[in-house]
């Protein structure tokens, strides 16, 4: 099954078809995108009568975040191997989790650059489907609604400003700084869901590229550790981490300007295309 948002609508792919949930399903369910996710038991059990989705359709258009309203964004940190050699960082024993706050949610389109050291992380985003709570690793993926793209942008100067007492949960989270889709995909519409190849590019170049059989801490492991801490609801999100290839790590460092596009893409998810704009 693949999700997306269009214009604040629930809709489905249902063959080369774009599909209004709320109109399909005669009112069961409601055309909030999170409307599913609050019944995923439900909602999945009506979709197994509908036609499947087939190819994948290029980017909606009018497309939001296919979450539009997580009560929890999670980020983890240096969760691959080379992003953590280029950070110059030592390779984390447990997962590195900071906040994402869930106002910076968005979906494909334009972000503002608040200043000139505003870097890119493409990322593998997982949205929770069933309420999580002490979950062993093995049983993690039935606690998955689906996956989708990610950037987690991030502004490395408030980043890092304090020294120890960093700013990771800001610096990631200004206005725009999470933009996911524009699809939530479904773990079996994909071969491997814990193998999939993930890249972003630059204006065309590409910049960062890497699969995800890589991460460090995989989805059931993430899922398993943080709902040992705290219970994970529908629709929270959790960004996966990034590979090698940020901004920040090059010599001499690049981050974004106004007038750049990335291109993040994830196989079996698509691509998530931002605009870089100035601030207002």
């Amino acid at each position: 099954m693949r999700l997306a948002n269009v214009a604040g609508r629930l809709v489905s792919q249902e063959g080369a078809d774009l599909v209004d949930v709320a109109t399909a399903s005669d009112g069961r369910f409601g055309p909030d995108p999170h409307s599913a996710l609050d019944r995923w038991d439900e909602f999945t059990a009506w979709s197994f009568s509908r036609p499947a989705a087939g190819a994948m359709l290029p980017a909606p258009v009018d497309a939001g975040p296919p979450v539009p309203r997580p009560s929890q964004v999670f980020g983890i940190g240096l969760n691959y191997a080379d992003h953590a050699g280029e950070s110059g960082m030592a390779l984390p024993s447990q997962p590195m989790v900071f906040p994402k706050f869930s106002s910076c949610i968005t979906g494909p389109g334009a972000v503002a650059l608040p200043s000139d050291t505003v870097d890119w992380e493409v990322e593998l985003v997982v949205v929770i489907g069933r309420t999580a709570r002490h979950v062993d690793s093995a049983d993690a993926w039935a606690h998955v609604a689906g996956l989708t793209v990610g950037q987690d942008l991030s502004d490395r100067a408030l980043q890092f400003a304090g020294g120890a007492s960093s700013q990771f949960g800001l610096g990631k989270s200004l206005p725009g700084f999470g933009p996911i889709g524009p699809w939530l995909v479904t773990p079996d519409e994909l071969t491997d869901p814990s193998n999939l190849e993930i890249s972003c590019q630059l204006n065309g170049a590409r910049m960062q590229h890497s699969h995800t059989k890589h991460l460090i801490f995989t989805v059931p492991a993430l899922i398993a550790f943080l709902s040992s801490h705290l219970p994970l609801h529908p629709g929270d999100l959790i960004f996966t981490g990034t590979p090698a290839g940020v901004g920040h790590g090059r010599d001499p460092a690049v981050y974004l300007r106004p007038g750049d596009e990335l291109v993040s893409t994830i196989e079996g998810l698509g691509s998530l295309t931002t605009r870089i704009g100035s601030a207002s």
